[in-house]
């Protein structure tokens, strides 16, 4: 029992230092857009996001106040080399 208290742990702290990132939190606004890096982060977290975004209704997936195309090239770059690389470096069986 012991030794399944520390990963939970670290699990759920992991959560929380992600939820406090996530696009529609109120982080960014009008005067301050989500730009190129936070893009790519919000491509990264987006399943969480999603997720979240189940039970909170200010949690969103993409950030709606952005930079624009600087903003969207980083998140389709981190969702891209996030999961869709995944199956591209995937072994082939021996009877294909």
């Amino acid at each position: 029992m012991k030794k399944h208290i520390f990963p939970a742990l670290v699990f759920v702290g992991a959560v929380l230092l992600i939820s406090g990132c996530m696009p529609g939190g109120g982080h960014n606004g009008p005067a301050e857009p989500a730009g190129f890096f936070m893009g790519v982060w919000h491509g990264w977290i987006a399943p969480i996001s999603l997720i979240a975004g189940l039970f909170n209704d200010a949690i969103r997936v993409y950030e709606p106040f952005n930079s624009g195309w600087w903003y969207d090239f980083g998140f389709y770059i981190a969702v891209i080399s996030g999961f869709g690389s995944i199956a591209l470096f995937r072994k082939k069986s021996a009877g294909r």
